[in-house]
């Protein structure tokens, strides 16, 4: 996966040019993780560019700063239009992957921040493929059991999508990358399943599908909602429940689901083969009723494609 990024960056209500969107290294952020954020994808449509779930997307933005007493200096659609206008400011027509972030920024170097401490946003777009790789959404991926577990419930706010969280993340992906693995699943406090470095789990018992509840220090994706929206369309109910970390040998099928990840099929847990070590035919169900969303075949009957209304665009450095 490489990453080359793009030409502009919105950043606190100017499109400036790539290089030139910085913060201070005193930031707060920087030195607390004291940032919220979001990804987003827009996918080429037969009706042109679309962004999926954006408004569901830059709710959950403001629920995180809200959570972290974190007040974003502008409004809600606000940054919707500046999450369009980036990428089209890109020239981003065949899909991009859309990153709005609100940090503290230079104030006061104090780890508790202040009322009037500065909060920067920004908005950068990229071209991004598929995140643990093309061919892992139909062969699907090898994944470990983390040895790092989730945070407890009333230490770091699972539920809040903040930088600091993903210190968590980039230890349980790291260990299962160097130890031959495309990612790591972690487990929660008491033992049972939480979810993966940066992605939600859903294991199939036949035709049953589960997936760990909020209460086991999970992110509640935006891809694991609609998931869970486009099987009860086909007619699989999904329970939200613990979930034993042996029981994952014993699936039938397995995938992980974020922006990042889409869907993506998990072929093995430990090196123990899950059903017959390739996507089955529920996940493969599951797939092309997400894709068929941005290819029509799927009806979007909860209007969750949204399209990029073509704002005016500031010039670089302009306002």
């Amino acid at each position: 996966m490489s990453f080359e990024g793009g030409k502009l960056i919105w950043m606190n209500g100017r499109v400036v040019p790539w290089e030139q969107a910085t913060v201070h290294v005193l930031s707060h952020a920087l030195h607390y993780g004291s940032s919220v954020f979001e990804g987003i994808r827009v996918y080429k449509t037969p009706g042109g560019p679309k962004a999926f779930r954006l408004t569901d997307h830059m709710q959950r933005l403001f629920d995180s700063a809200k959570i972290y007493r974190l007040p974003i200096p502008y409004e809600r659609d606000e940054l919707i239009a500046a999450c369009k206008e980036i990428v089209l400011a890109n020239e981003l027509k065949n899909g991009a992957y859309i990153r709005p972030i609100a940090l503290r920024g230079y104030g006061d170097i104090g780890l508790a921040p202040q009322p009037e401490h500065p909060v920067d946003v920004a908005i950068a777009a990229w071209e991004w493929g598929a995140y643990l790789g093309a061919d892992g959404l139909e062969q699907g991926v090898d994944v470990c059991v983390s040895s790092w577990q989730r945070v407890a419930p009333n230490t770091i706010p699972a539920l809040a999508k903040a930088g600091g969280n993903y210190l968590s993340s980039q230890l349980i992906s790291a260990e299962a990358k160097r130890l031959g693995f495309a990612e790591g699943i972690a487990l929660s406090t008491d033992g049972t399943v939480s979810e993966g470095a940066g992605e939600n789990l859903f294991v199939i018992f036949g035709d049953k599908i589960v997936t760990p509840s909020a209460s086991s220090s999970i992110l509640t994706g935006i891809t694991r909602d609609t998931v869970m929206q486009l099987a009860a369309r086909i007619g699989f109910t999904v329970e939200e429940r613990a979930i034993p970390r042996e029981s994952l040998y014993l699936a039938d099928e397995m995938f992980f689901t974020g922006t990042a990840a889409e869907i993506t099929p998990i072929k093995s847990v430990d090196r123990i083969e899950i059903g017959t070590g390739r996507r089955g035919p529920i996940t493969k169900q599951l797939q092309d009723a997400f894709f068929g969303l941005f290819s029509g075949e799927t009806e979007d009957s909860q209007e969750w494609l949204e399209g990029l209304d073509a704002p005016p665009v500031a010039a670089a450095g302009g306002t």
